[in-house]
């Protein structure tokens, strides 16, 4: 064995540059989250909606893009990774329980935290939910090997297009099996009471199983040779991004179009579609991210730092984030308005979590906000970081 293949099976210094790149990425996420709950006009249009927003409001949530494709390729990255200390029956149990407990936390940590209520009106699936979904696949497809599942991974991203074209109507037969895993969409329940799928899982396993089969970039090949092809794939994915986009043929999700100024056709040309998933979609995020891997396993410095420890604690960070957002922004409109607690509606229909459409403030209180609440966290992060960091009970595993 090399030296530099040796270096390259180092799993700290690997595990750092997985870490780092999810502690950016999730620090970006929080400010989606905080234009939800304190920005004017987050629930009254679309920010991409270029008939009605701003470069800067564009860029708030366009750039938040990139962060639910890379958590669910990185977790497929790490379910890889970990092959090197586990079996494969003993990895196969852990993605399936570990993909369960996640969906039972969406349902009840992760719904409370969104909408304060018990009433159970609308259920969301969302990231949590399929990272938990695709895990329990994988726990399946984790005895093929690490090839045949990147295969898959690929095919599934290049032909999910294919399946989105399907449409289901809510009376049809099949509509909610095909909404949980193809199709965005509401699933009623009864009259009162729905799920709606944000998340379906089939899009997002396909990046999943891309990110698992990638793994072995880590432990079959030397440092150089593995930023070279992370680099070289990266760009390549940018760059068929670009062609299939001008073409605007094969995209019938993403169409753009000229705009009013150059600017804003720009823009119309990165606007790729989120729900559903689309190819061009993921080629634009995962293009970028994997160029980011290859630049940050040497990377050191204060904010490396700091981002990491995020980055290592990524549940944890979700989980308390959101519930940091939702409590201070009900906590301020409350002080604002000048409501009590009982005045506020908590049902789903009458707002996010107790805020309504049009109760909000300018884009730089949502910026502030975001910034005070990463700060806030930090020290919580490192405590917990600190705490996994020296204590093996299994149960820190799952989160």
């Amino acid at each position: 064995m090399t030296t530099e293949l040796a270096s390259t099976l180092n799993q700290k210094q690997r595990i750092a540059s997985i870490d780092l790149v999810r502690g950016i990425v999730m620090i970006i996420m929080a400010l989606d989250h905080t234009r939800d709950f304190f920005h004017v006009d987050a629930n009254l249009f679309n920010p991409t909606d270029l008939t009605k927003t701003t470069t800067l409001l564009f860029f708030t949530r366009w750039i938040t893009h990139f962060c639910a494709p890379t958590f669910v390729f990185l977790s497929g990255l790490s379910a890889g990774l970990s092959l090197q200390r586990k079996s494969k029956k003993e990895l196969s149990w852990f993605l399936f329980t570990r993909g369960l407990w996640l969906i039972i936390i969406e349902l009840t940590v992760m719904r409370f935290g969104f909408t304060f209520n018990f009433y159970f009106d609308i259920t969301f699936f969302e990231v949590i939910y399929t990272i938990g979904a695709s895990m329990m696949i994988l726990s399946v497809l984790a005895f093929l090997p690490q090839q045949a599942a990147l295969t898959i991974g690929l095919v599934l991203i290049f032909g999910h297009d294919a399946l989105t074209a399907i449409r289901f109507a809510p009376e049809d037969a099949g509509y909610t099996l095909w909404t949980l895993a193809v199709q965005p969409g509401f699933i009623a329940l009864d009259a009162n009471h729905g799920i709606f799928v944000s998340y379906p899982v089939i899009p997002w396993l396909s990046i999943m199983l891309t990110g698992y089969g990638a793994a072995r970039l880590y432990t079959h090949f030397t440092d150089t040779k593995r930023k070279r092809i992370l680099r070289i794939v990266g760009l390549s994915a940018i760059g068929l991004f670009v062609v299939i986009r001008f073409t605007n043929i094969l995209a019938p999700l993403d169409a753009w179009a000229v705009q009013e100024n150059s600017w804003f056709t720009f823009l119309s040309f990165i606007n790729c579609t989120k729900y559903p998933v689309t190819l061009l979609f993921t080629l634009m995020i995962l293009g970028p991210i994997l160029i980011l891997l290859s630049f940050t396993e040497q990377a050191r410095g204060w904010f490396v730092e700091k981002a990491t420890v995020f980055g290592r604690v990524p549940l944890f960070y979700f989980i308390v984030h959101f519930y940091v957002l939702h409590i201070a922004a009900l906590v301020t409109h409350l002080i604002v308005s000048g409501k009590s607690l009982s005045d506020i509606d908590f049902h789903v229909s009458a707002g996010l979590g107790g805020i309504g459409p049009g109760t909000g403030y300018p884009l730089i209180w949502t910026y502030i906000a975001w910034l005070t609440t990463v700060l806030v966290l930090y020290p919580l992060c490192s405590w917990y970081n600190r705490y996994k960091s020296t204590h093996s009970y299994k149960w820190l595993s799952y989160f």
